[in-house]
């Protein structure tokens, strides 16, 4: 069998009809989710039924709301009708054009806009809409622009074109332009099924009725086939809705216009104020209008789940889903997704221009502090030295969970955009990982080129350039495992404490505070993980390492040298090889926390699209 979603040409679109055909979901435990008993289980076990043998549609040119109080079971309706609940989970059918759905494709086909937005502050509308069409629109810049040109006039935004979103501290367009956008971004496909979840939350009423009178617009001009959900309408918005669905407790109380629920409250003996419209004196008086009891639905679910998880079986054994390809190679991915990350970061005053400027001060303040130790003899000086080594190393490896933050927002706009199949995860990684190699070099370097040469480090070039290298390493080390715990955690105040936590950890099993010896057997792995292991012993070994170091005298006794450098790296267990092989570790690190952090956003979409 074919899908029953095909990409055809803007102007000539087929009419789409969606269906769902008594459609029960629950709400089961994560124990029972686990392990598939959801179907057949006890009900008494603390599972919920979120919606009861449900049967509805939504038909091409009309605009379809979805209405009732809070917890009745809007959203999970219209997920459910987008393919965003795995349909091992619902009991029923969702049919488009009286096939069964096939999600993934379906997905990515049709636009589903949430009530939260997921969209980056510092680009404007244009940039906004451009980068949505690049990445779901083949045919490259050319047909991108011209569609978001087209979408811009139609959504009334061509005025903001060129005003940046906003958002927190940064001055942006208005709540009605924002909600419009978001709309917009899962419009430049151009979908012949909109699906919405509260579209007017969060307005004022004249923006709410600017919003919903535009949807009624391309319902009715391009034969779109549009659902929302909707809570209290005004009397106008109102009036734009060609069908209504009316859910109570998971239960359909009324499908069908609102004419129809009028008459139906007359003739059960309800006087309509006129003050009032006819869905808020519905929801009031909803008792009235249920035609199933909650038991004889409830019973009739679990009647049913049996022969609905045969039938699925039988599907999904007899239908072979074709591949699904991406609008555009991993190549293109990278450089779209690699061109909006450098917009964003350099846009970002607090990513770039506080990092830049606390890098280069950092490393004066430093100097100044340190200044000239590298070139004083004796204990005390190698004390200070080692000391600067590992307050250097604490500085450059916390100072870019700052980062988490924007990483944690990224992955919101990452999640909606993968769910629609705009891209693959590795291309999102990648790109994530190119664009900051040079933007943390230039960190790096503004770092060390002031505090190298204030401190009185070792006097020459190759010098210099190796400790600028490891300084490199450990700002992308610091910064992989900031993008791994982001892809890991659920919020910022979890990830800021699990990565201190985890830094603090580091630092103490360096072998800075305790040796390696004296360090217990158990223990000793965290010290071979440590993220300031490498780096504090590379920067010992290039300061008092190779011939230079053999002849460097750093300490005295009675006006004769006791110490050379190359004999203190051999009372420290340092070896001139581990100069590279702790380079290659630290690479190591930063490539398996970038591995790891693919991984789990993986698998976080693969949840998500099942």
């Amino acid at each position: 069998m074919e899908s029953s979603l095909e990409p055809v040409s803007r102007g000539r679109k087929t009419p789409y009809r969606l269906e769902a055909k008594n459609v029960s979901y629950k709400l089961c435990s994560q124990i029972d989710d686990f392990k598939s008993l959801c179907f057949g289980s006890d009900p008494k076990r603390g599972s919920k039924l979120i919606l009861k043998d449900v049967s509805c549609e939504a038909r091409p040119g009309e605009l379809t709301a979805i209405a009732g109080p809070s917890g009745a079971g809007k959203t999970t309706l219209l997920e459910i009708l987008a393919g965003r609940i795995s349909a091992h989970k619902v009991s029923g059918q969702v049919l488009v054009n009286q096939r069964p759905m096939d999600a993934n494709r379906f997905r990515r086909t049709c636009g589903y806009v949430t009530q939260e937005d997921a969209l980056f502050p510092s680009l404007s509308v244009r940039e906004t809409f451009m980068y949505s069409a690049l990445l779901r629109l083949p045919g490259g810049r050319k047909v991108a622009a011209a569609r978001v040109s087209e979408l811009m006039k139609e959504l009334g935004l061509d005025h903001i074109a060129d005003s940046r979103i906003g958002g927190g501290s940064i001055h942006g367009i208005s709540g009605g332009e924002r909600r419009r956008v978001s709309i917009g971004v899962d419009l430049v496909h151009d979908p012949a099924i909109i699906l919405i979840d509260e579209p007017t939350s969060g307005l004022d009423s004249a923006s709410a009725l600017k919003v919903v009178a535009l949807l009624k617009l391309m319902a009715v001009h391009q034969g779109k086939t549009i659902v929302l959900t909707i809570h209290q309408p005004g009397f106008r918005i109102l009036e734009l809705l060609d069908h209504l669905i009316l859910l109570s407790d998971g239960l359909v109380m009324h499908n069908g216009s609102l004419n129809l629920l009028e008459a139906r409250l007359k003739l059960a003996g309800h006087h309509i104020p006129h003050h009032i419209n006819v869905l808020e004196f519905a929801l009031d008086v909803m008792e009235t209008l249920v035609i199933q009891t909650s038991e004889s639905v409830n019973n009739q679910f679990f009647l049913k789940e049996e022969q609905h998880h045969r039938m699925r079986l039988q599907y999904s054994m007899h239908v072979k889903e074709k591949a699904l390809l991406y609008p555009n190679s991993r190549m293109q991915e990278i450089l779209i997704l690699g061109q909006r990350f450098c917009s964003n970061i350099f846009r970002t005053k607090q990513l770039f221009a506080t990092r830049v400027t606390q890098a280069l001060v950092a490393g004066f303040v430093l100097g100044t502090i340190f200044l000239n130790v590298g070139n004083k003899q004796g204990q005390i000086a190698l004390q200070t030295r080692s000391g600067f080594f590992a307050f250097s190393l604490t500085f450059l490896l916390s100072s870019t969970t700052e980062g988490l933050p924007i990483f944690l927002q990224e992955r919101r706009t990452f999640m909606s955009e993968t769910s629609r199949g705009a891209y693959r995860v590795s291309s999102y990684v990648l790109a994530n990982t190119l664009v900051f190699l040079p933007f943390l070099l230039l960190v790096g370097l503004l770092y060390t080129t002031p505090v190298y040469w204030l401190v009185g480090l070792r006097k020459n070039i190759d010098g210099f350039l190796y400790f600028s290298l490891v300084v490199w390493l450990v700002i992308l080390t610091s910064n992989s495992l900031v993008a791994c715990f982001s892809a890991l955690v659920p919020n910022f105040i979890l990830g800021t404490s699990v990565i201190a936590g985890l830094m603090g950890s580091f630092f103490l099993f360096s072998g800075y505070f305790i040796s390696k010896e004296k360090i217990p057997s158990y223990w000793i792995f965290m010290h071979y993980l440590s993220l300031f292991k490498y780096p504090f012993e590379c920067f010992m070994i290039n300061e008092y390492g190779g011939k230079q170091g053999e002849r460097r005298c750093i300490e005295t006794s009675n006006g004769e040298c006791s110490l050379y450098g190359g004999e203190f790296l051999r009372q420290q267990g340092l070896r001139e090889s581990q100069k590279w092989s702790n380079l290659a570790m630290m690479l190591g690190f930063i490539i398996g926390y970038r591995v790891l952090c693919f991984f789990i956003l993986w698998c976080r979409c693969y949840r998500t699209r099942k």
